[in-house]
């Protein structure tokens, strides 16, 4: 420690960093610390002791100290919108905001000022599409078509070949230009639909099987998707596309995500991360947020944005095979666990989730509900007696199965969803009650069977495919019944609204097993201009219905909308091979349908 009589008590100026660099520097500078061009350095001089005119000295009168620095904001910032003002008001905003939201629809639209009168385009399509806008945004239904749509006799449908085997998922563009079917021999073929002939098809890459014994095989499932493979090296099971038909999204066996350029028919990427089979894959509406899922338990979210392109986040919940996917607008989906038979409703912003748990009627609530009749002892009169009086009770009433599993699920808004299973009932299902709110049970019917010790033996078709209308009352349900069957879900939205039910409408003959459903609304003037339904109305001219559907006389009809049935069909269930339908109702063939349906006109 030092001695006390050296130690000065006059307290010292901390010295500031800047000052010796500015006095230092051979160049005067202005505000910013540039050099000032074609000046001439100054000599150095001797150092002033003096801390404070040390400092004082870099301040010359042709140099701008810190007082004159420009701090705001440059008006040439790349990150500020020019159009935005400091001085604008809340009701500018919303004005400018609202003349730009209107040129978006505009151009989305495909329109250009001087093709439509602007009175005929803000009557028929831009005010359309903000009421649209505004009800999908609210998430409620919105769209009733089921009472109004006329199903010809017999039904008008595009047939799309190209594949070996079994048709494992088929979709369509939301705006009607092509439909994408994959199969189990690994091929996707892509078919024009206004033409209805095969545009494109991605083949099942080969791949060197690895060699026994060199560790460096698939391991149970451990082994990693490889990005570099532009392809697909096993079966596809599903198929999505993205609203504005950008992207294709494919999955099945090889445990990869395929992500393909839907108007070029290229490869774009691929992604790994799951341990099993990709069996569900469904775009969120107006996005490219992909989910999928697969049979390793798990759902994964995907965000194809060419600035983000990768792997968002994981869903662990269900205790069996992801068997089922939907999603709409809201990040949200819904799932279905297959055996675990629960359906889950998926908050993805929250990180929570809704269990809903299928399976039909327990035992503890039947006997809640029958009384304590169920309890009886089958041996004394009282409980024989029970069981005759439940006999007669139940004699006119149609049987239940229990359902076993959940295969398939679809949204019809963002809180209501139905669900299928092997039960063969539909149930329907919302946010709000832990339990369906309304059963449709054997929405296809018995399969019956001859065996040899049992006789005839009935066991309900099970629902294989489900689809809904977004934010619509049409829904369609697929079994092995060669047939798909249209159901209208009555809905009322009145504060006292009564639970929905589902009414059935009409069917499609589609012989074979239906693995994938998909509907779709596109303007009638566009279906009308299709090559195929041309020649299907010309080939069936004894039908006067069919006939009239393209007549001279019903033109001029394009506030109305077509209904578009996209069924992807099989011999042989999607995620197996426990069935083949060849010899099941004939005309079984492995393909795609579309069915067209027209709404009905108002008597005038």
């Amino acid at each position: 420690m030092p001695d006390a009589f050296f130690v000065s008590n006059k307290t010292r100026k901390r010295k500031r960093s800047g000052a010796k660099e500015a006095s230092t520097s051979k160049k005067p500078v202005i505000g910013k610390g540039r050099p000032v061009p074609g000046a001439k350095p100054k000599p150095n001089g001797s150092r002033r002791r003096d801390e404070e005119l040390e400092s004082d000295a870099t301040q010359d009168d042709d140099v701008g100290g810190i007082d004159d620095l420009d701090l705001r904001a440059s008006d040439t910032d790349p990150g500020v919108s020019g159009e935005e003002d400091e001085l604008e008001t809340p009701a500018e905003k919303r004005l400018r905001l609202a003349k730009v939201y209107l040129e978006s629809v505009k151009e989305g639209l495909g329109t250009a000022d001087g093709e439509f009168d602007a009175a005929e385009l803000d009557r028929e399509l831009i005010a359309s599409r903000l009421k649209q806008d505004v009800m999908e945004h609210s998430g409620k239904m919105h769209k009733f078509m089921a009472d109004s749509l006329e199903i010809a006799d017999p039904p008008i449908y595009l047939r799309t070949r190209g594949h070996r085997q079994s048709v494992t998922a088929a979709v369509a563009s939301s705006s009607g230009k092509y439909i994408f079917t994959s199969g189990k021999e690994g091929s996707i073929v892509r078919t024009d639909l206004s033409s209805g002939k095969q545009v494109s098809a991605f083949q099942k890459l080969r791949t060197e099987s690895p060699e026994k014994g060199n560790g460096k095989g698939k391991g149970k499932g451990k082994e990693k998707a490889s990005a570099e493979v532009h392809g697909h090296t096993d079966e596809v099971l599903a198929l999505a596309l993205s609203d504005d038909g950008k992207y294709l999204a494919s999955g099945g066996k090889d445990r990869k995500l395929v992500v393909w350029d839907a108007e070029k028919g290229e490869w774009l990427r691929s992604f790994g991360g799951h341990k099993d089979t990709i069996s569900c894959l469904a775009f969120r509406k107006g996005t490219h947020q992909l989910y999928t899922a697969s049979l390793d338990r798990t759902l994964k979210l995907f965000d194809l944005s060419p600035s983000v392109m990768g792997y968002v986040d994981t869903l662990f919940g269900h205790q069996d095979h992801v068997v089922g996917l939907d999603a709409l607008r809201a990040e949200t989906t819904v799932s279905s666990g297959a055996r675990d038979r629960t359906v889950r409703f998926w908050k993805v912003a929250d990180e929570t989730q809704l269990v809903f748990r299928g399976g039909g009627i327990s035992k503890v609530r039947e006997v809640l509900e029958s009384g304590l009749e169920g309890l009886g002892d089958g041996d004394d009169d009282e409980g024989e007696n029970a069981n005759a009086r439940r006999d007669v009770r139940d004699k006119g009433k149609e049987k239940r199965y229990e359902e076993g599993s959940v295969d398939c699920v679809a949204m019809v808004d963002e809180n209501t969803f139905v669900s299928g299973g092997d039960s063969g009932s539909i149930s329907v299902w919302t946010t709000a009650k832990k339990k369906p709110v309304f059963t449709q049970p054997l929405a296809h019917g018995l399969h019956e069977m001859l065996s040899e010790t049992e006789g005839v033996v009935s066991t309900p078709r099970w629902i294989t495919a489900l689809a809904c209308l977004r934010y619509g009352d049409v829904i369609v349900s697929g079994s092995w019944s060669s047939e798909i069957r249209l159901w209208k879900l009555a809905a009322d939205l009145s504060p006292k609204a009564r639970a929905p039910r589902l009414t059935l409408v009409g069917a499609l003959p589609a012989p074979g097993i239906i693995n994938s459903l998909q509907i779709l609304t596109i303007p009638r003037t566009d279906a009308e201009t299709w090559e195929w339904l041309s020649a299907k109305a010309k080939e069936n001219n004894a039908n006067s219905e069919v006939e009239g559907l393209l007549s001279s006389k019903n033109k001029g009809r394009g506030k109305k909308e077509s209904l578009l049935v996209i069924a992807g069909i099989g011999t042989e269930p999607r995620l197996g091979r426990w069935m083949n339908t060849k010899g099941i109702g004939g005309g079984a063939a492995n393909g795609g349908r579309v069915f067209v349906l027209h709404q009905r006109e108002k008597a005038s």
